[in-house]
Parts: C-alpha cells; structure tokens; sequence
C-alpha cells in the first residue's frame, strides 16, 4: 500500500461530518440513530456492496472486508452477513463504515493500474483487505477512527447519553468492570462492555465493544476513579 499521510483524529472526524452533510443536503438531516451507513455508501458514494467467502476469495484469513477502489465495489464476508445471522448486525455497520473510511480517506493514492482487472472476471487483487492483522497499520487505524465517528456522531451521542443521565456527567465504571471482569473470568487485559454501553449500542446499531470505546474517548465512560477535585475545578 502507498504512503499514508498522517491524519489528526479531528481531521478524520471533520471528514465524517462532511460525509453527513452532503448525505443530508441530498436525502435529508440525519438527527438521530442508526446512521443509515448502507445508504451512503450505496446511494451516496454509488457504491456496490457483495457478501462473498473473503478468506477463501482472497486467500487469507481474518479478513472481513476489501475494496475494489477502480470496480467501486466494497465485499463484505458472508460470516457477518447480518441477514443470516442478526446478532453480527453491529460488526456489519462497522465494516461498511470502515470501508467507506478507506474510499474517501485513501483511494486517491492508489494510482490506475491498467491492468487491473474485474473483480470477479480475473480476480483482480482489492486495492484494501482489511483484517485483524492489519489493524495496527496507519490506514487501518484512521479508517477505524472514521468508522466511531460517522457511525457515533458527537452530538447523537451526547443527545442519547443525556437521555439516560439526564445530563453529560460521566460514568465511572471501575467497579462494573471489576465486577463483570470477576464473573466472567476475564484476563486483565480483556475490558467487559458496560451495560449503558451495550444499551446505547442497540440504538446506534453498533457493537456494545464500539460504543464503548466511543464513550470513553468522549469521557463518558471513565474506567478509573478520579482525582476528588477533577470536576471542581
């Protein structure tokens, strides 16, 4: 893969928000949850989307999404087909979202190849696999933070969390992950998912391990105690 420059967390969150605008300028506001993520990349970005056997397909393993930059087609492993299997809804959402990330993030440093072909004529390489094991790459990474943001916009969340907590005061969750960690028998460096996260997951049709991470990043969700005078100050 080319070069990947380096790109701000609030840069890559920018570019979610003017994802949303131009959806909203031509199908209307997105105000509240789910983002309809199918309908961007399909509708908006004219995208196809295909269920196929990825490991198989390609070769390789752990790989649940590719895009095919000069096809325009995204390929999604039928194991998180979420018509097959509802639970995997969550890391489906996920998935599109992280391959839309690749088309607006990175397509233009990849240039023509003129040999390259169809995707299912000759088996043309994909221009992006992304798998577990390539998560800790730069594209991966900023493809992954695209993903939370467009698919957990600040302000949604901030709506949805004031709902339940009738304001923004965070969460400290030490003690329920403490609790839940004891009763599941979980290793240390394994994090259980909380239960408001797991909640606010279902509405933003996302995994309760996203939300999460979202949450937390936001400050909502605090894992540690802290300091008496953090919020006096």
């Amino acid at each position: 893969m080319p070069m990947v420059p380096f790109l701000r967390e609030s840069a890559i969150e920018d570019e979610t928000l003017c994802l949303l605008a131009d959806y909203g300028r031509r199908y209307g506001t997105v105000v509240a949850p789910p983002v309809p993520v199918e309908g961007m990349l399909e509708s908006l970005l004219e995208l196809d989307v295909d269920f196929d056997d990825l490991p198989a397909l390609l070769g390789m393993s752990d790989v649940l999404g590719a895009t095919w930059f000069e096809d325009k087609r995204v390929v999604v492993d039928m194991s998180i087909d979420p018509t097959v299997d509802a639970s995997k809804e969550g890391r489906y959402h996920f998935t599109l979202a992280h391959e839309i990330a690749h088309w607006r993030l990175h397509r233009h440093l990849f240039a023509r190849n003129p040999a390259q072909g169809s995707l299912f004529g000759d088996k043309a390489e994909p221009s992006i696999v992304c798998g577990a094991r390539s998560r800790r790459e730069p594209a991966e990474w900023q493809a992954d933070r695209f993903a939370g943001f467009l698919l957990m916009p600040k302000a949604m969340v901030s709506q949805a969390w004031r709902t339940r907590r009738d304001g923004l005061e965070p969460y400290v969750a030490k003690e329920e992950i403490a609790d839940l960690s004891a009763r599941w028998g979980l290793a240390e460096d394994k994090r259980p998912t909380v239960e408001i996260a797991r909640d606010m997951a279902r509405e933003f049709n996302v995994s309760g391990q996203a939300m999460q991470i979202r949450l937390i990043g936001l400050g909502l969700i605090m894992t540690e105690t802290p300091r008496p005078d953090l919020f006096s100050q």
